[in-house]
C-alpha cells in the first residue's frame, strides 16, 4: 500500500482555509468532476471568493451540490473540449454573462498506459486530442478575453511528462507537450503581464490512481513509495497548489512548471501497464 501522509483519499481534511484573493475573479476550470482534480480545483476556488464556470463531460452532481450549499455563484457546461464548437460556446456564454475571464485551468485530461510497440494510433490520436489540443482550444477561444493585465492560464501536466517509467510513452508525451505549450505561451503573455503556469503531480489519491493501481503487488507499491519522499498526496495538494499559482501571490511566476511531491533526483518507478479514462 501507499505511504500515505494524509490518513485516507483526502487526508480526512480538505486543507481549506476560506479567502478571499479570488473575489470577483472569473474562473474556468475544465475537467471538473466529483473526485478528481478538477473538482478539488473548483472547491478551493470557490472558498477563496472566485465566480466559477465549470465543465466536464459528465455534470458531476455531487460537486456542485456542495458548491452550490457553500452560496458558489457558479455556471455549469457539460460536454467536451475535444468539441470546437462546444469550447467556443462556452467561452462565449462566460463573457457574454461576465464579461471577462480571469483564470483558465486545464484539467480535462484522460489517460493511456501501454508498452510503446502495442498502443495504436487510435489511442495516441484520443491521447493527444484530449490532453493537448483540449487545452490548445480552450486557451485559444478564451485568449482573447482573458484579464490583462493579471489573466492566469494554469496546465495540469504529470511528473511522467519530466521523468518517465515503463508504459508511459503517451501520457507522459501529451503531458510534456503541456509544459513546452507553457514555457512558449509565458513568454507571449508576459508584455501583457498575463502569466502561464504548469504542475506536474505524482502520483495523488483519485479514482484514477486506485483503478490503475488496483492490481499493483507489494513491490511495486514500494516502489511507488520509494519516490514519493512525503508520500502519495490527495487531490487537495494539487487544488492548493493550483490556487497558490494563480494569485497574486505568485505574480512573478511564469513560464515554469512545479513538481508536486517529487524532485528529479528521484526515480519513477517501473510498474506494470493500464489503461483508465479521467
Amino acid at each position: 500500500m501507499p505511504s500515505d501522509r494524509t490518513n485516507g483519499e483526502d487526508g480526512g481534511g480538505t486543507g481549506f482555509k476560506a479567502g478571499s484573493r479570488f473575489e470577483n475573479s472569473v474562473v474556468l476550470v475544465t475537467g471538473a468532476n466529483d473526485r478528481g482534480f478538477g473538482g478539488a480545483i473548483a472547491e478551493k476556488f470557490c472558498h477563496e471568493g472566485a465566480t466559477l464556470v465549470l465543465t466536464d463531460r459528465v455534470e458531476p452532481q455531487r460537486l456542485i451540490k456542495r458548491l452550490n450549499r457553500r452560496g458558489a455563484e457558479l455556471r455549469w457546461h457539460e460536454g467536451d473540449v475535444t468539441d470546437r464548437v462546444f469550447v467556443r460556446s462556452i467561452i462565449a456564454h462566460t463573457v457574454e454573462e461576465f464579461g471577462r475571464i480571469d483564470v483558465v485551468v486545464n484539467c480535462a485530461g484522460v489517460s493511456c498506459f501501454g508498452l510503446f510497440e502495442e498502443l495504436t494510433d487510435e489511442q495516441w490520436d484520443h491521447m493527444l486530442d484530449v490532453n493537448v489540443k483540449g487545452a490548445v482550444r480552450v486557451i485559444r477561444e478564451a485568449l482573447p478575453y482573458l484579464s490583462s493585465p493579471g489573466g492566469v492560464v494554469v496546465n495540469i501536466a504529470s511528473a511522467l511528462a519530466m521523468n518517465a517509467c515503463e508504459g508511459s510513452a503517451a501520457y507522459g508525451a501529451s503531458k510534456a507537450a503541456l509544459v513546452a505549450l507553457t514555457n512558449s505561451l509565458a513568454l507571449e503573455l508576459a508584455p501583457k503581464r498575463m502569466r502561464a503556469v504548469c504542475i506536474a503531480p505524482a502520483m495523488a489519491h483519485t479514482p484514477m490512481l486506485h483503478e490503475f493501481a488496483q492490481n499493483f503487488t507489494k513491490e511495486a507499491w514500494d516502489q511507488v513509495n520509494a519516490c514519493h519522499p512525503l508520500g502519495t498526496g490527495s487531490r487537495h495538494d494539487i487544488a492548493n497548489a493550483v490556487t497558490f499559482l494563480a494569485s497574486s501571490d505568485a505574480d512573478w511566476i511564469t513560464g515554469s512548471t512545479i513538481p508536486l511531491g517529487w524532485t528529479h533526483t528521484i526515480p519513477m518507478p517501473v510498474l506494470q501497464p493500464a489503461t483508465s479514462d479521467s
